[in-house]
């Protein structure tokens, strides 16, 4: 993966038959959603002044079949702050109205296969 500068791996184990990753790419979806949408909440959290001492996010979808795409997006987040509820509740709409991966999600963004003589 690379942001940036920034280059960083992400070691996936194999599924125990040897074939394929332990871990599916619905998980690692929902994991990409929990994981932005608590970075972004911390990043919003400073912009806004909004002290915050935890966050557990919590993302699902279903995922109807073969080649289908998911469906019934939905995630929930608690946040831990000493902050009044209408300010965390201001948060977390702020922090999910500019979360990157919810918005690429919602805006269907498209994605191309590149042949192997493009790379």
């Amino acid at each position: 993966m690379r942001t940036g500068e920034s280059t960083q791996t992400l070691p996936v184990l194999p599924k125990p038959s040897g074939r394929g990753s332990a871990v599916n790419g619905g998980e690692f979806l929902m994991l990409a959603l929990a994981t932005c949408y608590c970075n972004d909440l911390y990043r919003e959290a400073e912009r806004l002044d909004v002290p915050v001492e935890s966050v557990v996010v919590k993302a699902s979808a279903d995922f109807p079949g073969i080649g289908l795409a998911a469906t019934n997006i939905q995630y929930e987040v608690e946040v831990s702050s000493p902050s009044t509820p209408e300010d965390i509740a201001a948060l977390v709409r702020q922090t999910d109205a500019v979360a990157e991966i919810h918005n690429t999600i919602r805006g269907g963004a498209a994605v191309v296969l590149r042949s192997v003589d493009e790379q």
